[in-house]
């Protein structure tokens, strides 16, 4: 029998590039918060990530858990954040944990270290021959407040792998779009992640055992700033994209 999956958030772009790739790989119940306006493989359950009792009956019968629902804008305010990013994510893993879930991949961001960016980095940055790479060992350093909602995500996974021995990944995606990203743009081309990619790495986090990782979601681009190190010998990741090749 196939692995049953939550997805949350399953309507907004990554989910959109993960069932575009996995579709028939896995027993999926979507949930998001508004209706569906599409055909969507398994059952669409409609809710809020905050409503603790209807996450905990999303959550019945489930195996894995990949959870990306929250405010996706990176100029958030607190209040949003506070409210869908950090307590949803809160009512997520305690959910997880009591209905005996494996493992939740959640998805954290870059932003989650954006600060490293604006204060450390020289023009140069983005290179192919630059060897300084952030591989998920370094603290967080969030751009913005909803950078800090996703260190915070990635603390919550901590201490649910620590105290309930949940199975953990934390996955800081980068530049995710469907096309290449414009070829001036220096930083999504060393961030890119491409929907074939982000499809790969999900599935692997769902079909990998892991303890509690941090890793980064970017596709094998000849120009980095984040390594794919661990997803690599964590996960088995393979991307097959590389943002220096252009269709």
């Amino acid at each position: 029998m196939a692995q049953s999956v939550l997805l949350t958030g399953a309507a907004g772009r990554v989910g959109d590039a993960i069932l575009g790739g996995l579709a028939d790989e896995y027993e999926w119940r979507l949930l998001d918060r508004d209706p569906p306006t599409e055909d969507y493989p398994g059952e669409f359950v409609v809710a809020d990530i905050t409503d603790d009792e209807a996450v905990r009956e999303a959550m019945e019968g489930i195996d894995a858990v990949i959870h990306l629902a929250g405010d996706p804008r990176p100029d958030a305010p607190w209040d949003s954040v506070l409210t869908n990013n950090i307590d949803g994510t809160q009512t997520v893993f305690e959910a997880a944990v009591d209905a005996g879930v494996e493992k939740v991949a959640f998805a954290s961001s870059n932003h989650a270290v954006g600060h490293y960016e604006t204060e450390e980095r020289t023009p140069e940055m983005y290179r192919a021959d630059d060897d300084y790479l952030l591989d998920g060992t370094e603290l967080p350093r969030p751009g913005n407040l909803y950078g800090v909602s996703k260190a915070a995500g990635e603390s919550l996974g901590r201490y649910y792998h620590d105290e309930h021995d949940l199975s953990v990944v934390c996955v800081r995606i980068g530049n995710l779009t469907e096309d290449h990203p414009p070829i001036d743009y220096e930083r999504g081309q060393a961030m890119w992640l491409s929907y074939r990619d982000c499809a790969r790495l999900f599935d692997r986090c769902l079909s990998a055992d892991y303890g509690y990782e941090i890793v980064y979601g970017i596709s094998d681009n000849d120009r980095k700033y984040y390594s794919i190190d661990r997803a690599r010998a964590v996960l088995g990741y393979e991307p097959q994209d590389n943002s220096a090749r252009h269709d």
